[in-house]
Protein backbone atom coordinates (compact mmCIF):
# COMPACT_ATOMS: atom_id res chain seq x y z
CA UNK A 1 0.00 0.00 0.00
CA UNK A 2 1.06 3.04 -0.74
CA UNK A 3 2.34 5.84 1.77
CA UNK A 4 0.11 9.04 0.60
CA UNK A 5 0.98 11.26 3.48
CA UNK A 6 4.78 11.13 2.68
CA UNK A 7 3.98 11.52 -1.04
CA UNK A 8 5.74 14.69 -2.17
CA UNK A 9 3.08 17.78 -2.78
CA UNK A 10 4.02 19.92 -5.43
CA UNK A 11 1.48 22.41 -4.26
CA UNK A 12 3.76 23.87 -1.79
CA UNK A 13 1.31 24.78 0.79
CA UNK A 14 2.91 24.82 4.99
CA UNK A 15 -0.57 24.19 7.16
CA UNK A 16 0.44 25.49 10.65
CA UNK A 17 -2.03 22.82 12.87
CA UNK A 18 -3.40 19.58 11.45
CA UNK A 19 -4.21 16.87 13.87
CA UNK A 20 -6.97 15.45 16.34
CA UNK A 21 -9.07 17.65 18.74
CA UNK A 22 -11.51 16.63 21.79
CA UNK A 23 -10.20 13.22 22.55
CA UNK A 24 -11.37 12.30 26.24
CA UNK A 25 -8.62 11.12 28.62
CA UNK A 26 -7.85 10.11 32.17
CA UNK A 27 -4.57 12.24 33.25
CA UNK A 28 -2.61 12.66 36.40
CA UNK A 29 -2.51 16.59 38.00
CA UNK A 30 -0.06 17.10 40.94
CA UNK A 31 -1.82 17.68 44.16
CA UNK A 32 -0.46 19.73 46.73
CA UNK A 33 -2.46 17.87 49.94
CA UNK A 34 -2.72 14.22 47.92
CA UNK A 35 0.18 14.23 46.10
CA UNK A 36 -1.53 13.89 42.90
CA UNK A 37 -5.41 14.12 41.79
CA UNK A 38 -6.95 11.91 38.67
CA UNK A 39 -9.19 13.28 36.28
CA UNK A 40 -10.59 13.71 33.51
CA UNK A 41 -8.60 16.00 29.86
CA UNK A 42 -9.85 16.94 26.55
CA UNK A 43 -7.03 16.73 24.65
CA UNK A 44 -5.96 18.67 21.37
CA UNK A 45 -2.89 17.36 19.73
CA UNK A 46 -1.55 18.93 16.71
CA UNK A 47 1.42 19.35 14.41
CA UNK A 48 2.38 21.90 11.70
CA UNK A 49 2.70 19.97 8.23
CA UNK A 50 5.53 20.94 6.14
CA UNK A 51 4.70 21.90 2.55
CA UNK A 52 6.58 18.86 0.87
CA UNK A 53 4.11 16.35 2.89
CA UNK A 54 0.40 15.26 1.62
CA UNK A 55 -0.40 14.50 4.41
CA UNK A 56 -0.16 13.39 8.08
CA UNK A 57 -0.73 10.05 9.36
CA UNK A 58 -3.72 10.92 12.20
CA UNK A 59 -3.31 7.48 14.01
CA UNK A 60 -0.19 8.65 15.07
CA UNK A 61 -2.02 10.77 17.25
CA UNK A 62 -3.62 8.11 19.50
CA UNK A 63 -0.74 5.65 19.46
CA UNK A 64 1.65 8.15 21.22
CA UNK A 65 -1.34 9.56 23.72
CA UNK A 66 -2.03 5.69 24.13
CA UNK A 67 1.95 5.05 24.94
CA UNK A 68 1.74 7.18 28.21
CA UNK A 69 -2.02 5.87 28.87
CA UNK A 70 -2.16 6.17 33.07
CA UNK A 71 1.01 8.39 32.75
CA UNK A 72 0.22 11.49 31.42
CA UNK A 73 1.02 14.76 33.55
CA UNK A 74 3.14 17.71 33.11
CA UNK A 75 6.29 15.92 33.81
CA UNK A 76 5.20 13.59 30.14
CA UNK A 77 4.63 16.49 28.12
CA UNK A 78 7.96 16.96 26.70
CA UNK A 79 8.12 13.83 26.03
CA UNK A 80 4.87 13.36 24.61
CA UNK A 81 5.79 16.47 22.17
CA UNK A 82 9.27 14.92 21.48
CA UNK A 83 7.49 11.64 20.17
CA UNK A 84 5.20 13.26 18.13
CA UNK A 85 7.81 15.73 16.30
CA UNK A 86 9.90 12.19 15.58
CA UNK A 87 6.77 10.55 14.40
CA UNK A 88 5.12 12.81 12.35
CA UNK A 89 8.22 14.01 10.78
CA UNK A 90 6.94 17.78 12.37
CA UNK A 91 9.12 20.41 12.94
CA UNK A 92 6.65 21.82 15.39
CA UNK A 93 4.32 19.95 17.72
CA UNK A 94 0.91 21.34 19.75
CA UNK A 95 -0.35 19.40 23.28
CA UNK A 96 -3.70 21.08 24.66
CA UNK A 97 -5.18 19.74 27.99
CA UNK A 98 -7.96 20.89 29.18
CA UNK A 99 -8.91 19.45 32.71
CA UNK A 100 -11.17 20.07 36.04
CA UNK A 101 -9.10 20.40 39.54
CA UNK A 102 -10.63 20.06 42.42
CA UNK A 103 -10.04 21.54 45.85
CA UNK A 104 -11.91 21.14 49.31
CA UNK A 105 -12.62 24.58 50.64
CA UNK A 106 -14.66 26.08 52.82
CA UNK A 107 -17.05 28.33 52.53
CA UNK A 108 -18.49 31.65 54.21
CA UNK A 109 -20.33 29.82 56.31
CA UNK A 110 -17.44 27.19 57.59
CA UNK A 111 -19.13 24.27 55.57
CA UNK A 112 -16.78 22.05 53.49
CA UNK A 113 -17.04 22.21 49.85
CA UNK A 114 -15.55 20.78 46.81
CA UNK A 115 -14.46 23.21 44.25
CA UNK A 116 -13.98 23.21 40.35
CA UNK A 117 -11.23 24.94 38.56
CA UNK A 118 -10.99 24.52 34.84
CA UNK A 119 -7.66 24.46 33.47
CA UNK A 120 -5.42 24.38 30.81
CA UNK A 121 -2.32 23.19 29.65
CA UNK A 122 -0.86 24.73 26.43
CA UNK A 123 2.33 22.96 25.29
CA UNK A 124 4.53 23.82 22.43
CA UNK A 125 7.69 22.41 21.01
CA UNK A 126 9.36 23.44 17.85
CA UNK A 127 13.50 24.36 18.85
CA UNK A 128 12.88 25.23 22.37
CA UNK A 129 9.79 24.40 25.05
CA UNK A 130 6.98 26.60 25.57
CA UNK A 131 4.62 25.72 28.43
CA UNK A 132 1.84 28.04 29.69
CA UNK A 133 -1.00 27.38 32.14
CA UNK A 134 -4.60 29.11 32.40
CA UNK A 135 -6.62 28.39 35.52
CA UNK A 136 -10.51 29.97 35.67
CA UNK A 137 -11.09 30.89 39.49
CA UNK A 138 -14.79 31.76 40.15
CA UNK A 139 -15.74 34.64 42.40
CA UNK A 140 -18.77 34.22 44.72
CA UNK A 141 -20.47 36.64 46.28
CA UNK A 142 -19.60 37.07 49.88
CA UNK A 143 -22.04 35.60 52.64
CA UNK A 144 -21.03 36.66 55.73
CA UNK A 145 -20.42 40.42 55.21
CA UNK A 146 -24.42 40.62 53.77
CA UNK A 147 -25.67 38.59 57.30
CA UNK A 148 -24.36 41.04 59.09
CA UNK A 149 -25.60 44.39 57.71
CA UNK A 150 -28.97 42.49 58.10
CA UNK A 151 -29.09 42.28 54.34
CA UNK A 152 -30.25 39.74 52.37
CA UNK A 153 -26.91 37.81 50.37
CA UNK A 154 -26.71 37.88 46.89
CA UNK A 155 -26.41 34.14 45.85
CA UNK A 156 -24.89 32.94 42.93
CA UNK A 157 -21.44 33.88 41.04
CA UNK A 158 -19.94 37.68 40.84
CA UNK A 159 -17.95 36.65 38.16
CA UNK A 160 -14.42 34.87 37.78
CA UNK A 161 -10.67 35.69 37.23
CA UNK A 162 -8.86 34.05 34.29
CA UNK A 163 -4.80 33.62 35.16
CA UNK A 164 -2.29 32.46 32.87
CA UNK A 165 1.34 31.84 33.60
CA UNK A 166 5.08 30.65 32.40
CA UNK A 167 7.06 28.91 35.06
CA UNK A 168 10.68 29.19 35.10
CA UNK A 169 10.39 27.01 38.59
CA UNK A 170 7.37 24.63 39.34
CA UNK A 171 4.33 26.36 41.27
CA UNK A 172 1.66 24.18 42.93
CA UNK A 173 -2.14 24.76 41.26
CA UNK A 174 -3.50 25.19 44.64
CA UNK A 175 -0.86 28.20 45.22
CA UNK A 176 -1.61 30.03 42.05
CA UNK A 177 -5.30 29.24 43.21
CA UNK A 178 -4.50 30.65 46.61
CA UNK A 179 -3.11 34.13 45.27
CA UNK A 180 -6.25 35.10 43.64
CA UNK A 181 -8.43 33.54 46.42
CA UNK A 182 -6.71 35.64 49.41
CA UNK A 183 -8.57 38.61 47.70
CA UNK A 184 -11.36 37.56 46.66
CA UNK A 185 -12.49 35.76 49.26
CA UNK A 186 -12.07 39.01 51.61
CA UNK A 187 -15.08 40.79 52.78
CA UNK A 188 -13.17 43.70 52.40
CA UNK A 189 -12.60 43.38 48.99
CA UNK A 190 -16.38 43.46 48.42
CA UNK A 191 -17.49 46.26 51.41
CA UNK A 192 -16.65 49.16 49.23
CA UNK A 193 -19.82 50.99 47.41
CA UNK A 194 -20.73 47.86 45.40
CA UNK A 195 -19.98 49.77 42.53
CA UNK A 196 -19.33 47.02 39.58
CA UNK A 197 -16.53 48.79 37.80
CA UNK A 198 -14.78 49.90 40.59
CA UNK A 199 -14.16 46.14 42.10
CA UNK A 200 -13.41 45.07 38.46
CA UNK A 201 -10.77 47.47 38.52
CA UNK A 202 -9.91 47.23 42.03
CA UNK A 203 -9.51 43.37 41.73
CA UNK A 204 -7.38 43.48 38.93
CA UNK A 205 -4.86 46.22 40.06
CA UNK A 206 -4.64 44.13 43.61
CA UNK A 207 -4.22 40.72 41.80
CA UNK A 208 -1.23 42.29 39.16
CA UNK A 209 0.65 43.55 42.57
CA UNK A 210 0.61 40.27 43.82
CA UNK A 211 1.89 38.55 40.43
CA UNK A 212 4.06 40.75 40.25
CA UNK A 213 5.57 39.33 43.56
CA UNK A 214 6.29 35.69 42.28
CA UNK A 215 9.53 34.94 41.12
CA UNK A 216 8.58 31.36 39.80
CA UNK A 217 6.73 32.87 37.05
CA UNK A 218 8.25 34.83 34.22
CA UNK A 219 5.29 35.71 32.45
CA UNK A 220 1.32 36.27 33.47
CA UNK A 221 -1.71 37.54 32.28
CA UNK A 222 -4.95 38.21 34.06
CA UNK A 223 -8.32 39.12 33.63
CA UNK A 224 -11.18 39.97 35.79
CA UNK A 225 -14.75 39.54 34.68
CA UNK A 226 -18.02 40.35 36.31
CA UNK A 227 -21.16 39.05 35.13
CA UNK A 228 -23.78 40.13 37.34
CA UNK A 229 -25.85 42.31 35.19
CA UNK A 230 -26.75 40.73 32.15
CA UNK A 231 -23.57 40.89 30.68
CA UNK A 232 -19.36 40.77 31.67
CA UNK A 233 -17.67 44.18 32.67
CA UNK A 234 -13.99 43.17 31.80
CA UNK A 235 -10.52 43.96 32.55
CA UNK A 236 -7.31 42.61 31.95
CA UNK A 237 -3.63 43.08 32.13
CA UNK A 238 -0.40 41.13 31.54
CA UNK A 239 3.53 41.50 32.78
CA UNK A 240 6.33 41.50 32.88
CA UNK A 241 5.97 43.44 29.73
CA UNK A 242 9.48 42.22 28.57
CA UNK A 243 7.80 38.80 28.36
CA UNK A 244 5.39 37.96 25.25
CA UNK A 245 1.77 36.85 25.63
CA UNK A 246 -0.02 34.71 23.51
Amino acid sequence: MKDIQNQTDHRCIDIKKVGVKTITYPVTVLDKAQASQKTVATVNMYVNLPHRFKGTHMSRFIEILNRYHGKIDISQFHLILEEMKRRLDAEAAHLEMIFPFFLHRKDDLDTLEVRQYDCTMHCFLEEENDLRLDISVPVAHPFNGAARNNTAPVVGLWGKVLVSVRFNRFMWLEDLIDVVESITRSESFFSTDGDSTKLVESLLAKLDQNFSRLDELTWYEITVENESHGYSLFARTSGPEHDRPQ
